[in-house]
């Protein structure tokens, strides 16, 4: 996978998640590399249900494999795609470790119930049969794939792997200039403990919490700065150093916005593949 099919990827994700009208359908965001909560309301296994060694199914009853999709289709697929395997905006949930963790529902159905409001994941009020079938229907899926060839719609952390750490140190320190802005003690430390994957590569490309600065320069000269925080054709508003917000007419004033995130962006162009994994190769070392 070459880094204009990551790139394009997570734009595509970015303009879906700006949609507020999709956060209904987030129903399983949180199975992809996230750790489910334990349920006191594990399903039983239905009569059909063929185990492994481990425990987990193997196989199911078609009736019930049915019902799960019918389910997935109406709250998941969505966001996941029709067979579980990703979507515009959700992952694949055939290659999560969760559901590959999962037994009988109990991971699965955790994270159903419980919900993950913080990533605009609702609960789901659904039976023991509901998460059965959902289970069900989820775990056939992931059988599936070793059969199909190609397709993969979802970005593995192996994937973003391949970059050497050394070279892409020297790149943050030289040529890249992000030691101009950022500092691998400072605002980057820890950066690989709270993001992995694309997730950390998207942070890398396109940071999406990073913080404008403005200058105000008011009528009579005085130039006031802070961290842009309104701005449209009418008024600009910023927080000052003391915590103050303060906003002027932008008729009355002159202004200057230094948004981080435009940096980033002027860089796409300039950036080769080896750049880009290098890159994250070192920045995957900052834990």
């Amino acid at each position: 996978m070459n880094c204009g099919e990551i790139l394009y990827r997570m734009n595509s994700l970015r303009s879906v998640l700006h949609r507020s009208l999709l956060l209904a359908a987030w129903s399983l965001l949180s199975l992809v590399g996230s750790a489910a909560q334990t349920s006191t309301h594990g399903a039983q296994a239905p009569s059909g249900v063929k185990q492994n060694a481990t425990g987990a199914a193997k196989s199911y009853p078609p009736a019930l494999v049915e019902s799960g999709s019918a389910l997935f289709r109406q709250d998941c697929s969505f966001c996941h795609g029709r067979d579980a395997g990703g979507g515009e905006s959700g992952p694949d949930l055939t290659r999560s470790k969760v559901v590959t963790a999962d037994v009988r529902g109990d991971k699965i159905g955790a994270v159903v119930r419980n919900g993950r409001p913080e990533r605009g994941m609702p609960r789901f009020d659904l039976s023991d049969r509901q998460i059965s079938s959902l289970a069900a229907f989820i775990h056939t899926q992931q059988n599936a794939v070793p059969t199909k060839k190609g397709g993969r719609k979802g970005v593995d952390v192996s994937d973003l792997q391949t970059g050497n750490a050394e070279a892409g140190k020297k790149y943050f320190d030289g040529s890249g200039r992000c030691a101009t802005c950022h500092s691998p003690t400072g605002d980057l430390a820890g950066i690989a403990s709270r993001y992995q994957g694309l997730e950390l590569e998207e942070q890398m490309l396109y940071p999406k919490h990073a913080k404008s600065r403005v200058s105000v320069t008011l009528a009579g000269g005085q130039t006031i700065t802070g961290t842009l925080e309104y701005l449209d054709e009418f008024t600009v508003g910023l927080i000052d150093a003391t915590g103050w917000y303060r906003s002027w007419r932008t008729d009355d004033v002159q202004y200057k916005v230094d948004a981080p995130v435009n940096t980033h962006v002027e860089l796409f162009s300039k950036y080769t593949d080896a750049d880009i994994h290098d890159l994250m190769a070192y920045l995957q070392t900052l834990r």
